[in-house]
């Protein structure tokens, strides 16, 4: 597992051209999407606060 410190979970949209977004999960997964459509996936996708990346089971033993 990796541990970073002093970097919050967030979704980073930058509408520059081609946009770009960022996604750091709890779980310290990063995702990048560049280009509009992917973009409009991810924010789709990606809820901050909540990880799709782990189980219930592998959040009991993080915590344990």
């Amino acid at each position: 597992m990796v541990v970073i410190n002093g970097i919050w979970p967030a979704l980073h949209v930058r509408f520059t051209h081609p946009p770009v977004a960022d996604w750091l999960c709890g779980c310290s997964h990063h995702e990048r999407a560049v280009g509009r459509a992917a973009v409009i996936e991810l924010t789709t996708r990606a809820h901050v606060g909540t990880c799709p990346h782990t189980t219930p089971a592998q959040e009991g033993r993080a915590a344990a």
